[in-house]
């Protein structure tokens, strides 16, 4: 029973709170209990003498979640770098404890948790760790973000590759446009991965002219195949206990 999924990138701002957020929303629509975390946060805004995690936020709306933000996000830096050098500029220490704690919770309260990292698989949050490692230790499969635009096979295949040196598994791709014109190789880059990543594309999301909650649920629910994360949902959902 995996619990939930990691929702990991092949680099920064490819779409994984988008989807992440959005994938939340169309769980909740079929009835599934999808909590959703954001264990670091960088790049937040100080907001009444602390800083606010808007990623975080636009989660836990997308999710209708009332999980404390304590545990949805456990740590937001000021600085928009990533984790490990913004806590340690800030003279934070980031217990990995607190998080493993924080997801333990989470998911003894819904049938499935999303866990959206920071940056990619080799960001580093604290000392010499990884955003991979992270997902090795919640013992969860990552989802991975690429691009749909030149370039992206590339990284997408590096990202798999230390998924597979490290035996991280992995539910699936989704290619997100990032550009409304991707070129050629947009309409190339899924099967591309399929061919040489050996990796299952879950689909393909088209550029978002308007990108608000509705238009990001409906462009995941009509665009990618949710087959598998609904069973790992599923499974735990049959093992809840009934309560009196």
């Amino acid at each position: 029973m995996a619990g939930g999924i990691f929702i990991t990138g092949t680099d920064t701002g490819v779409g994984k709170t988008l989807l992440t957020g959005g994938l939340a929303a169309v769980l909740r629509d079929e009835g599934i209990d999808a909590g959703v975390m954001k264990p670091v946060e960088t790049g937040c805004h100080m907001e009444g003498g602390r800083c606010l995690a808007e990623d975080a936020v636009f989660l836990g709306n997308m999710a209708q979640s009332r999980d404390e933000m304590d545990l949805v996000n456990p740590y937001a830096l000021q600085e928009p770098i990533t984790p490990a050098l913004a806590a340690e500029r800030a003279g934070v220490v980031i217990d990995l404890s607190l998080i493993k704690k924080a997801f333990e919770t989470l998911k003894q309260r819904h049938d499935i948790v999303l866990v959206e990292g920071a940056g990619g698989l080799l960001s580093p949050l604290y000392g010499e760790y990884l955003m991979a490692e992270l997902a090795r230790e919640l013992e969860i499969p990552i989802l991975l973000v690429s691009r749909g635009s030149l370039g992206t096979i590339n990284h997408t295949l590096l990202s798999l590759y230390y998924a597979s040196r490290e035996s991280i598994p992995v539910t699936g791709v989704v290619v997100n446009h990032t550009s409304p014109s991707p070129g050629p190789s947009g309409a190339l880059n899924p099967g591309a991965i399929r061919r040489w990543g050996k990796a299952p594309v879950l689909g393909v999301i088209p550029f978002l002219r308007q990108v608000n909650p509705e238009t990001i649920k409906e462009a995941v629910k009509n665009n990618l195949d949710l087959a598998g994360i609904r069973s790992m949902a599923g499974e735990k959902r049959q093992v809840k206990p009934v309560l009196p």
